[in-house]
C-alpha cells in the first residue's frame, strides 16, 4: 500500500494574509498609463463630418450677428415650419417631478464635391445625454448599412446595367413616435411671448435624442416592408422588392436612400410611394452619396467612385496639398516597427506635436469607403496610434 506524504514545501493553508503581505509585498508598476487613442483622433464616418475647413456658427448668437445672419435666420425659420407640420411638439406645464431636456442650433454649410456652397442648413437638436435611461429612453439601437455592401450594390448596377437613383428625406427623424413622455425646453431665439413657463412635449423624436435614429428605422421599416420590400439578413438598411422578372434593391443609410432596379415602372412605383409617406427630395440620377462621387458610363458598363473633394480637403487639412503622387503607398522593402517609437521623452513631447492619429483615421475612411489600395499599410499604421514615432509618420505622409 502506497502512503501519500504532504511535501515539506507545501505549508498551513491558514498562513494570515497580512503576515504574507509583509513578507511579499505586491509589486505595483511605476509606467505612467495613458489612453491607447490619442486626443486628436479623428475618424469621418459621415458626409458631413468632412467638411474640414468651414467656419460655422457655433451658438445661436454667432449665427444671427454673423455675415450670413440672414440666410442662417431664414433656414432656422425652415426648420421649425417643418417640425411645426409633423406636429413634433405642444407646448404645456411641465409635470411636477419631470425635468425638461435641453436644445440648440446646429449649423451646417452644406458643399458640393467642388467646394462650392449649395445650401445652408440648421437643426434643433435635443441636449440627448441628459436624458435618463428607462424613464426618456429605453432602446437605442439603429442599424446602418455598411460600405461594403454599398460598393456591393454598385458592382451590381454596374454589372447588370441596373437604373440607379438617390432620394433624401427631409427631416428624417421628426418622423419617428416617441413612446416615452419627454419634455424639451423651448428653442433659443424662438420663445413664445408670454407663455416662456411652458415645455415642448415632445410628439416625434427629434435630431440628438437618444431614441431619435431607433424611431425614425423602425418607421422606414414599417413603411417599406408593408410595400412588399424584404429586410436583408446580412445588412439590415438593405432591402429588395421583386415583380415577377423585375426587382428593386433599396439602400438606406439615415436619410439618404439608393434605388437599384431592372425596371423603370417598379422604381417610379417605389419613388411615389416613399414620397407618399415621408417629405422626400427626388435627385434623380445617383450621381454623390455620403460625400462619395459616382461616376456611370452605362454604354461600357462601367461605374466608378471617388473621394476626390475629400482626399484633397484633408491633404489641405495635414498641410500636404502640394505634395507630388507616387506609384505606391509602401515602398517594396519598407518595414515599420517599434525601433521606431519615441525612445525618450524628448522624442515622446516632439511626437506630441503630431496629429498622427487625426491623419490614420482620415485615412481610414478613405479606405473603407473608395481606397482598399491602401489598406494594408493603414492597418499597419494603426497598430502605433499609441506610440508613434517619425518612421511612421513618414509612411503616414507618404500615403
Amino acid at each position: 500500500m502506497i502512503i501519500e506524504q504532504e511535501p515539506e514545501h507545501i505549508q498551513d493553508q491558514n498562513v494570515d494574509q497580512d503576515d504574507v503581505a509583509e513578507v511579499f509585498p505586491l509589486r505595483r508598476s511605476q509606467r505612467a498609463r495613458k489612453s491607447t487613442i490619442s486626443n486628436d483622433f479623428l475618424v469621418y464616418l459621415q458626409e458631413h463630418e468632412f467638411d474640414l475647413h468651414d467656419n460655422d456658427p457655433i451658438t445661436f448668437n454667432e449665427a444671427v450677428s454673423c455675415p450670413h445672419a440672414p440666410d442662417w435666420i431664414n433656414v432656422m425659420h425652415d426648420e421649425l415650419t417643418s417640425m411645426c407640420d409633423n406636429e413634433v411638439w405642444d407646448l404645456m406645464e411641465l409635470p411636477v417631478g419631470c425635468k425638461p431636456v435641453g436644445c440648440k442650433w446646429v449649423f451646417k454649410t452644406k458643399r458640393d464635391p467642388s467646394g462650392k456652397i449649395e445650401r445652408y442648413k440648421a437643426r434643433l437638436v435635443a441636449k440627448g445625454y441628459s436624458q435618463r435611461e428607462g424613464i426618456d429612453h429605453k432602446e437605442t439601437f439603429s442599424p446602418v448599412s455598411t460600405k461594403d455592401a454599398f460598393r456591393v450594390v454598385m458592382a451590381l448596377v454596374a454589372h447588370l446595367n441596373l437604373e440607379l437613383h438617390q432620394m433624401d428625406v427631409k427631416t428624417n427623424f421628426l418622423n419617428g413616435e416617441l413612446k416615452e413622455d419627454v419634455y424639451m425646453v423651448q428653442p433659443e431665439g424662438f420663445i413664445k411671448a408670454g407663455e416662456e413657463h411652458l415645455v415642448c412635449r415632445l410628439n416625434k423624436s427629434i435630431y440628438e435624442l437618444k431614441q431619435a435614429s431607433r424611431q425614425w428605422y423602425l418607421k422606414f421599416d414599417q413603411v417599406v416592408t408593408s410595400f412588399g420590400f424584404n429586410e436583408n439578413t446580412s445588412d439590415q438598411c438593405i432591402y429588395l422588392k421583386t415583380s415577377g422578372s423585375n426587382f428593386i434593391i433599396l439602400v438606406l443609410y439615415v436619410d439618404d436612400i439608393l434605388l437599384a432596379s431592372s425596371c423603370v415602372t417598379l422604381l417610379n412605383e417605389t419613388r411615389q410611394m416613399l414620397s407618399s409617406h415621408f417629405d422626400m427630395k427626388d435627385l434623380g440620377d445617383a450621381s454623390v452619396i455620403l460625400g462619395i462621387q459616382i461616376f456611370r458610363d452605362r454604354s461600357r458598363g462601367v461605374l466608378g467612385l471617388s473621394q476626390k473633394g475629400y482626399i484633397e480637403k484633408i491633404l489641405k487639412h495635414f498641410n500636404m496639398h502640394t505634395c507630388s503622387p507616387c506609384a505606391a503607398p509602401i515602398q517594396k522593402g519598407e518595414k515599420l516597427s517599434n525601433s521606431e517609437c519615441p525612445q525618450n521623452d524628448n522624442e515622446i513631447a516632439e511626437m506630441e506635436k503630431v496629429p498622427y492619429a487625426s491623419a490614420v483615421g482620415s485615412l481610414m475612411y478613405a479606405q473603407v469607403c473608395t481606397r482598399p489600395d491602401i489598406s494594408f499599410i493603414v492597418n499597419a499604421l494603426g497598430r502605433y496610434l499609441s506610440n508613434p514615432g517619425l518612421g511612421h509618420w513618414k509612411a503616414v505622409k507618404n500615403v
